[in-house]
This record gives C-alpha cells, structure tokens and sequence, in this order.
C-alpha cells in the first residue's frame, strides 16, 4: 500500500475518457471501477477505488503548499460519502445520487475526476497519477486536516465569513455565491420532489394495473366476460402509464437532476475558495496591524511576516480571478447541457408515451 507520493509524472490518461463503470458491493462497503484509456493508446487502465481513496486524492490536491496561489483554485467537488443503508439525513445530503443503485453517484464521482484531470493545476499533482493508474490502493491513511478543508472552525469562522471586502470585485462574487448557494440548493431539492413523487405515482399505477387482474372472472357469461377483457385492457393502461412516468423520472434524474445537484455542488466549491482567500485577508489585516504596532526590536521581522503575506494573497487573488471566470463559464455550460438534454429526453418519451397511448384508445374503440 503506498502511502507516499513520489514524483511520478501525471497526464497518462486521456481524462475524457475516465469512466466510473460499476460499484461492487461487500458489506458496507462500496469499491468503485474506474477505466481510463492510456494516452500511449496502447490500452487501458483498470483500478478499483473506495471512498476513502478518492478522499486520499482529495487531501493531496488540497495540500500542494509549493504550488502559489493554490488556495484560491476551486477545487471540483467530491460527492459526500455514500453509505449502504443510510440515515434519512445522510440521504437528504445525497439527493439525487441516492437514487438509481448508485449509478448518478458513479457518475458524479466520474465528473470529479474529469474536472481534475482538466484542471491546469491539480492535474499535475502526481498522486492524481497513482490514484488513476496504479493496480494497489494508492494510500487509505487519513491526513491531517487543516483550515484548507471545510468550513470547520465554527465562531471563527462565521467571523471571517462576514469580513468585508478590500476589492469590489470579489466583495460582489461573495455576495452572488451566497444568494445563487442558497437558490441552487433550495432548486434540487424541489426538482427532487419531482422525482420521488413520479415515482411513487409510477408504484401506484402499477399496483392498480396489478389490481385489475383480480377483477378478471372466469366463466362463460357474456356480461363477466366483457368486463374481464375491459379490466384486462385497463391493466394495460395502468402498465403503460407505470412505463411512461418511470422513464420521465429516470430522464429528470438523469439529466436535469444531475445537473443541479452538480450546479449546488460547485457553488458550494467556489464559497469554500472565497472563504479561504477571505481567511487570508484577514491574517494580512492583522499582519499590517502587527507591523505597524511593533516595537523597534520587532519591527524588521513583522515587517517580514507582512510582506510574506502580502506576496501570498496576491498570489491566491490572482489564481482565484483566473478560477472564478473559468468557473462561471464551466458552470452555465455545464447546466445549459443538462437542460437541453432534459427537454430532448422528455419530448422523446411524450412522443413515445403518446403513440402507446393512442394505441390504447383505439383498441378501447374497437372493442366498443
């Protein structure tokens, strides 16, 4: 088991092509098969992951502190932990990637490892390397987590989450990411309303399309005869009607669905990046503060510790204006995709669930 990165040279893999194509189940535990083609187009690279390793590459990519600037990249999003049997509350944090035994959460963890590999600087971290290609588990220690994770460190946090702002641009990002934050997450969430009721209306038309069947009596009688063939043909409308609201179910879950939960997801990325350029401008404050308070055997080297500051927060502004106009332009794609796939796909099944139904009626016509 590998648990130190060596310098391994990255970019082996062609990163369109990365897919999460199944999930093996034993216990309580999820492993993941990730396939990628080489770039050498001599074959491709078969590994099999759990969560816990992609939290290893998680961490790695978090922690270049050689790379300038890294705290103002928005990192892709990882997908909260999946878990066999889960809590009501662990489901509500998974939304849509609860649904469909796993394969929306294969695909989510596969756009995690897209946007990595398509990202200028993660991609040439050197575990993202080991994590794609190496036939052993690339390292399943945790690593010590710092401020560079999650919005942890609760009063001091919300403390700096609330500093304003030196730059009007960045002040007025901050104030968009928190109204769209909250408007995103507040739409999946009703989208997914949608979804789980289509589905029970879709158990439901097939419990009374079952029901129907025990209205069916045998015998000759002309009467009883005729009201079988009736509720027969019902049942059959009930059928179609399960098969039609199945597939818009699957088609918003897979399209629009995703695409929101992805859109929630990523905003929840750049309020994470924002907050910890936020961090910094705060220790600059006060490294000024210091400097300018310090007495004259002090001085040099506060002096020091506020230039040091100075030079790192220009570093992380730079990359994140550089990230955020990627970002915003990523993130509209991303959604006019899933919109555009959402309507094709529902016109597809209207048109298809229209044919059978109009099928349906004639042959209710004939038997009249």
């Amino acid at each position: 088991m590998m648990e130190e990165v060596k310098d391994v040279s990255a970019g082996s893999v062609h990163g369109d092509t990365i897919k999460v194509t199944e999930v093996l189940q034993d216990g309580d535990t999820l492993t993941f098969i990730i396939v990628s083609q080489k770039l050498s187009g001599t074959g491709e690279y078969h590994v099999d992951r759990t969560y816990d390793d992609f939290e290893w590459l998680q961490q790695h990519l978090y922690t270049q502190e050689d790379v300038p600037g890294i705290q103002g990249v928005i990192f892709p999003p990882l997908p909260v932990r999946p878990q066999v049997n889960a809590s009501a509350k662990v489901m509500k944090q998974l939304g849509f990637l609860a649904l469909g035994e796993w394969q929306p959460y294969c695909r989510a963890l596969e756009t995690f490892l897209q946007q990595v590999v398509a990202h200028r600087l993660l991609s040439k971290n050197p575990a993202l390397e080991l994590f794609l290609t190496s036939a052993d588990p690339p390292g399943r220690q945790k690593i010590k987590k710092n401020l560079f994770n999650r919005l942890s460190q609760a009063m001091e946090e919300m403390r700096k989450e609330g500093h304003k702002d030196v730059d009007e641009f960045f002040q007025t990002v901050r104030d968009q990411n928190l109204q769209l934050t909250g408007s995103s997450r507040t739409a999946a969430e009703k989208f997914l309303d949608v979804v789980l009721t289509e589905q029970k209306i879709a158990v439901a038309c097939g419990h009374f399309s079952a029901a129907l069947h025990l209205c069916v009596e045998p015998g000759q009688d002309p009467d009883h005869k005729a009201f079988s063939r009736v509720c027969v043909k019902l049942s059959e409308v009930f059928d179609s009607m399960r098969k039609s609201m199945m597939s818009f179910s699957l088609n918003d879950l897979n399209t629009l669905g995703l695409g929101l939960d992805l859109e929630s997801r990523h905003l929840e990325a750049e309020k994470e990046m924002l907050f910890r350029r936020t961090c910094k401008l705060v220790e600059l404050e006060s490294a000024r503060r210091n400097a300018e308070r310090a007495k004259p055997v002090r001085k040099a080297a506060m002096e020091e510790v506020k230039k040091a500051s100075e030079t790192e927060f220009e570093q992380i502004c730079e990359v994140a204006k550089q990230e955020i106009s990627r970002f915003q332009r990523v993130r509209v794609e991303t959604l006019q995709k899933s919109l555009i796939q959402w309507c094709e796909k529902q016109l597809l099944t209207a048109r298809e669930s229209a044919d059978v139904f109009s099928n349906h009626l004639e042959a209710f016509k004939a038997m009249t």
